[in-house]
């Protein structure tokens, strides 16, 4: 499927060009192609190969001290139903789990290293190389349509425009995304039993043997269970700073640090503004930012411990997973840059445009806005292309508050799923995605619908 729409986004898109006088010039499909292509090599690959070197060296430390062996024991009720194929105590579990907390605190530079690292492990699993299984697209279905608690940039870009209440777009995401979860999952587990998705045979695989070094058994002594409680005691204590910052201020007065603390924050015009910006969120939103701000240190100092309680040798074995991080980066290059070279075709040639038109009096009858089709097309193509979107909804006066709290949303509900599929199934060498995609787009279709019926009770 993917293959034939890869095909048809160049045809069109070219023959709309050529139609349009669009295939040269400044913003013509051509230069619009190349620059894209940059991006994605440059832009792109290169940063996320630093950060998946980072995050898969750590991944390295979890797999090695046995913590993901364990944490696939915690989820395993919920995890063997959604993932009847993959043992129980496979690498695979724990690093599918990890993925999905990443993605709904909003960690997106940590979400995509450790779902990469899952699709390696489901690889290890399947018994035809090159052909998605069921395992990796509902994996995919679920990473897509992930239940999202912060949607940190849209609320940034929301407080850009001075909208007010930006944060009033949290409420409406988590309820767009769980919708956009629950369709996922029901969609995934019915295309994979439709034959059209099932043309090559597969199998169960019993057991699979990471290619990793065997995790260490031995358990913490009393002492190492005392560490890394303090541990959690000192990361609960940062989250209570996180969420009451005047509390912060008296700590750092008792113990003489308030005059750095207002040194560094060179970004800001004044500590105090941030401090009382704070201070008016509610107690809900305080907590979940707090915890997302903490997570990626908590984790970083927690993994990193443990496995040196576990007389794991903390940085051979990070280093040697921060290795394959550059390999992955080029595997998926190649991947990268033919979707987006599609994408930027089909964008400057002004399909989409053409596109949208056709659709609006359809829209107008089932009282869907048209002023969102844009962002309803562009997400699942292009983040970069569906945030260009955003931005002219948010700062188009003609439009209500209403419509941009739902193109807020649509923006923090829905996943760039073309991407997402090219760069995951790119890093293990699938080409034949099978029922991925539908499912996907129905998640996409879902957050989309979900996102304009919330907020217009919401919101008015």
């Amino acid at each position: 499927m993917l293959n034939w729409i890869w095909m048809g986004m160049i045809v069109i898109g070219v023959v709309v060009a050529a139609l349009l006088g669009q295939l040269s010039g400044e913003n013509g499909i051509v230069e619009g192609m190349f620059d894209m292509i940059k991006i994605g090599v440059v832009g792109i690959a290169i940063p996320l190969s630093a950060i998946m070197m980072l995050w898969l060296g750590i991944m390295r430390l979890a797999e090695t001290s046995g913590m993901v062996k364990g944490l696939s024991r915690f989820v395993r009720p919920v995890m063997k139903r959604l993932f009847p194929d993959v043992p129980d105590d496979h690498p695979a579990m724990g690093a599918m789990v990890m993925n999905m907390a990443a993605n709904m605190l909003g960690l997106g530079n940590a979400a995509t290293p450790l779902g990469l690292k899952a699709m390696q492990h489901l690889d290890e699993l399947n018994p035809n190389k090159g052909t998605a299984t069921n395992a990796m697209c509902t994996f995919l279905a679920i990473n897509t349509s992930s239940v999202t608690l912060i949607p940190a940039t849209a609320i940034g870009l929301l407080a850009a425009q001075e909208i007010a209440e930006p944060y009033a777009i949290v409420g409406t995401t988590i309820g767009a995304t769980i919708c956009s979860t629950i369709v996922a999952i029901v969609a995934v587990k019915i295309f994979e039993k439709m034959p059209i998705f099932n043309r090559v045979e597969t199998k169960v695989i019993e057991e699979g043997e990471p290619d990793i070094q065997a995790p260490v058994n031995r358990s913490l002594s009393g002492r190492g269970k005392a560490v890394l409680a303090v541990v959690v005691l000192f990361f609960v204590g940062i989250v209570y700073l996180e969420m009451f910052p005047e509390q912060r201020v008296l700590l750092q007065e008792s113990l003489g640090l308030r005059d750095v603390a207002i040194a560094l924050d060179v970004e800001s015009a004044s500590l105090a503004e941030v401090e009382i910006d704070e201070e008016s969120k509610p107690i809900w939103q305080r907590t979940v930012s707090a915890i997302s701000v903490a997570a990626i240190p908590f984790v970083l100092v927690f993994f990193i411990i443990f496995a040196a309680l576990k007389k794991v040798p903390v940085y051979e074995e990070f280093v040697e997973g921060a290795k394959e991080g550059w390999a992955v980066a080029v595997r998926i290059m190649p991947f990268i840059v033919a979707m987006l070279a599609a994408l930027a075709i089909l964008r400057n040639s002004g399909a989409l445009y053409l596109f949208t038109n056709m659709l609006r009096p359809f829209l107008e009858v089932v009282s869907f806005p048209p002023e969102l089709v844009p962002m309803a097309l562009m997400r699942p193509l292009s983040g970069s292309g569906s945030q260009g979107v955003l931005v002219e909804v948010l700062t188009n006066p003609s439009l209500s508050e209403t419509l941009k709290y739902t193109a807020a949303t649509m923006f923090g509900s829905t996943e760039t799923t073309f991407y997402v599929l090219a760069v995951y199934f790119g890093s293990v060498a699938v080409r034949k995605t099978r029922h991925a995609l539908a499912a996907g787009l129905c998640a996409d279709l879902a957050g989309v619908i979900a996102a304009v019926v919330i907020c217009r009770a919401m919101f008015g």
